[in-house]
């Protein structure tokens, strides 16, 4: 009977440490899944920032892109300001050679700066607007708004933001005699 009870406490010896292998192993797995699932939510977390680190580089870029292209167009209006004294002066003139070719360059810088983004502001007419206009000179007018009604130098748009307010002179509005009238600053 020894050799059966060996036989037979050999076979559960080796049931014992197959089940007891199988539940190490089971644990092992079970630690390298967390594992394997915390590494795969890391990996999620530096794709999702370098996606948003990618999108803000984009945007810091394109701002300063902007802002260069903004300063530059600033710089070249006083260009502009001068062609157009220049075109007007010469329109008085008796070289209409003089005239036509400064005309063309006027035009061809209109449109490149156009295509930049710059708008001129149209003002003549409109209501006063203080975020697109600068009132040099204020009249008595008879309308229910402020009119500008005189333009001294244009002003311009860059993509939708002011680059350089219109200076204008502007009609102001008949007040109401209940209405008091503010003092004007100097």
């Amino acid at each position: 009977m020894s050799a059966g009870s060996s036989a037979k406490g050999g076979l559960d010896t080796d049931d014992t440490v197959s089940d007891e292998t199988k539940d190490k192993a089971e644990t092992l797995l079970a630690e390298e899944k967390a594992k394997n699932d915390q590494l795969v939510t890391r990996l999620k977390y530096l794709q999702a920032d370098f996606e948003n680190y990618r999108k803000r580089i984009e945007k810091e870029f394109k701002e300063n892109e902007d802002n260069a292209l903004r300063t530059l167009v600033g710089k070249l209006l006083e260009v502009l300001d001068e062609l157009d004294l220049a075109v007007d002066n010469a329109k008085q003139t008796d070289h209409r050679d003089l005239y036509e070719g400064l005309k063309m360059v006027q035009k061809k810088l209109d449109t490149s700066l156009g295509s930049t983004g710059l708008s001129k502001i149209e003002c003549l007419g409109k209501p006063f607007d203080p975020a697109f206009h600068q009132a040099v000179e204020k009249v008595a007018g008879k309308g229910k708004q402020d009119l500008v009604i005189d333009e001294i130098r244009p002003g311009y748009t860059f993509r939708g933001r002011v680059l350089r307010p219109s200076i204008v002179k502007v009609e102001l509005a008949l007040k109401e005699t209940g209405e008091k009238e503010a003092p004007e600053s100097e």
